[in-house]
């Protein structure tokens, strides 16, 4: 028998994260995409084909390449799926009878977003596009081609004449805008649809095809805003009608199966970014609007925070084949859940556990569903859940791998605060934990703010208690999962009751622990996470040492330099840089550099655009220049997603540079 060990930063490699989860028309097996990293160290994912009744899966393709976003057509022959296979993201046509994949698209800069027709003969789906390129002379160009053009590019100065010219994600934008096409299979022929100087992100295609759905903000104030509108274009004319006010954001929208209505998640912005999600309705006749969630208090969609979910998630809103339900995931208390309701507001739980329900499929056919769930202890794994309650397991992924490993259990807390709230959190016991004994503790603090630790897998926290440490990690106001009231509670506080409720966390823990050691504690976060770190760190001397992670220290300068800090710092503080630049610095840890003693550990990735890498540098140096301990670690190619999505080996340096500071514990 296997002696089990503690979890190394290294186990990362031996992942098999699964998404995207889609049934059969038929309702007997379903599709899905798993993503591994290979032998190169690099992320590859593959389709795979399981049916209901069979504990085995079929793959279906193969090679180094990244492949996902699988749809079978609507008569259940063939399958149209994403692939980089031919050095560009293109639509790939696979024959569900059997043979090889047939490349659909060769558009220079690529497809993705496929929707079927209701005919299983067209496609509509997204592509990039220059405002004057012919898509007749877009062909796809060569790896090589690739290459020298983007160096002839890296040779030209950026010319910048928009306020959102650069994001996280894609780094700094050119011309290019995403634009709607079709495809017809068999004759080949493409048609470009839109054409608007802004991006048509494709929603759905009703019924009976007659009318594509899409999400845009086409008005001359786009640049300044952050509204979606809801549009349909009628597919004959190409006449395009706004269904919706320029005062709300919208996404996921989708026809019921008679296309009488549309279901789409939005809000109103009247908490600004703490505004919980809403449930809307739209008659497709009149295109008046009406809320479902009015009455209801809890955030719909994944909230949920952790660093092993790679690939597609589906969250709804999803319609029941009588067009008189909806389906969707929503936050609640540290977990997700599966819920209904009617087109009366009636709500109902039709799923909800100690875990992460991080995607859904429903077919109508068996009007059953496929959940993916994490746990705690267990990365990712599909269920199938029945309208009658039934729930049974059909996969059973990194059964290998965990059967090596001692993984900590969370153990819940709820800490009441001073002021009357109740903060829940989790606990992980140190690995070789022995009664008796004293160990160190590390509080983990998450980003977002508006965001939730929960049940779900989190390789960072085992990792941290494999390596003998108390982990402790909670959501503070302005975490979702507590309602609208608390979510919100941050906004125009930052440092203050979010910094006091950590504070009585650790208080708590301390107090009804004694196995922790309250002269060994640790405190790390990411992202607001590390805002706050930074911000504990000027502010106590109770930590013993502090890692910050792509962190915010100047909101002066993150105003100008983050692709969001122009209207980040309004919505979040009620500041705006020009109106009031003394209270934006009160709240920025810079000030508070001079009353650090912890040692701190800077970690920021070189092409973070959300918290740029100058934040870090303004607190090495002037932590440095106080002569204080301080040491700063910078991850070429990394954007702010490098603990969840970065390279490989980059996630793991990470990790093994957070391990190797704690040890100062």
């Amino acid at each position: 028998m296997n002696k089990k060990r503690p979890l190394q930063a290294e186990d990362l490699l031996e992942y098999e994260i699964v998404s995207e989860p889609n049934f059969t028309p038929s309702g007997n097996a379903y599709t899905y995409v798993s993503t591994t990293i290979n032998k190169k160290k690099e992320y590859e994912s593959h389709l795979f084909f399981q049916n209901l009744d069979s504990n085995h899966s079929q793959q279906w393709t193969f090679s180094e390449n990244k492949n996902n976003n699988i749809l079978i057509s609507p008569d259940g022959k063939k399958a149209v799926f994403q692939s980089d296979r031919s050095g560009t993201q293109q639509l790939w046509l696979l024959p569900l009878q059997g043979g090889e994949a047939q490349q659909l698209t060769k558009l220079k800069h690529g497809a993705s977003n496929p929707v079927w027709g209701p005919d299983s003969n067209t496609l509509v789906f997204n592509a990039p596009i220059e405002p004057e390129e012919d898509i007749n002379n877009l062909t796809e160009i060569s790896t090589e081609e690739k290459d020298k053009e983007q160096k002839e590019l890296a040779k030209r100065p950026l010319v910048v004449n928009r306020l959102k010219y650069k994001s996280d994600a894609h780094g700094f934008h050119d011309q290019k805008r995403s634009q709607l096409f079709v495809l017809d299979i068999k004759t080949g022929n493409l048609e470009q649809l839109t054409n608007a100087p802004a991006d048509h992100l494709l929603q759905d295609v009703s019924p009976n095809g007659n009318e594509i759905l899409f999400i845009a903000n086409l008005r001359e104030e786009e640049d300044y805003e952050q509204v979606d509108d809801l549009f349909v274009l009628e597919r004959s004319s190409k006449n395009i009608k706004k269904l919706t006010d320029s005062k709300c954001t919208y996404q996921r929208a989708v026809y019921s199966p008679d296309g009488n209505k549309i279901a789409a998640f939005g809000h109103n912005f009247t908490y600004a970014g703490a505004t919980l999600t809403d449930l809307y309705i739209f008659n497709t006749g009149s295109y008046e609007k009406s809320t479902l969630s009015a009455e209801w208090d809890i955030q719909l969609g994944d909230a949920m925070i952790g660093d092993t979910r790679l690939g597609k998630s589906e969250s709804g809103p999803i319609w029941a084949k009588d067009g008189e339900n909806i389906f969707f995931l929503a936050t609640d208390h540290g977990v997700t859940g599966l819920y209904q309701v009617n087109l009366t507001g009636e709500l109902d739980v039709l799923y909800k556990g100690s875990h992460h329900v991080f995607s859904f499929s429903y077919n109508g056919h068996s009007d059953s569903f496929i959940l993916g769930i994490s746990t705690p202890t267990n990365p990712c794994n599909f269920y199938h859940l029945k309208k009658n309650g039934e729930f049974n397991r059909l996969t059973d992924f990194n059964s290998a791998l965990l059967s090596k490993l001692t993984l900590a259990e969370p153990e819940t807390i709820t800490v009441p605060t001073m002021d009357g709230e109740e903060i829940q959190g989790w606990l992980l016991h140190p690995s070789g934990y022995q009664d008796g004994e004293k160990y160190p503790m590390i509080l983990e603090i998450h980003g977002g703010p508006h965001a939730m630790y929960g049940q779900t897998y989190f390789h960072e926290l085992q990792l941290l208690a494999a390596k003998g440490y108390v982990v402790v990690y909670a959501n503070p106001r302005g975490s979702h999962g507590y309602g609208q009231e608390f979510v919100n509670a941050c906004r125009t506080d930052y440092g203050n009751g979010d910094y006091t409720d950590l504070m009585e966390v650790v208080d708590y823990v301390l107090t009804n622990f004694d196995f922790i050691d309250k002269d060994r504690l640790g405190v790390t976060g990411g992202s607001y996470g590390g805002f706050m770190t930074n911000w504990i760190v000027g502010h106590t001397n109770r930590f013993k040492a502090a890692v910050t992670q792509r962190s915010i220290s100047n909101w002066l300068s993150f105003y100008g330099v983050s692709d969001i800090g122009f209207f980040f710092n309004e919505w979040e503080h009620g500041l705006n840089l020009l109106d009031d630049p003394k209270k934006l610095w009160d709240i920025s840890p810079l000030k508070y550099a001079k009353n650090v003693e912890t040692p701190l550990l800077i970690l920021h990735g070189e092409k973070d655009f959300r918290c740029p890498v100058e934040q870090g540098e303004q607190l090495f140096i002037t932590l440095k220049h106080l002569r204080k301990e301080v040491e700063f670690v910078r991850f070429p190619d990394a954007n702010h997603e490098l603990s969840r999505s970065g390279k490989p080996e980059m996630r793991i340096e990470r990790l093994n540079h957070i391990c190797r500071w704690f040890e100062k514990l």
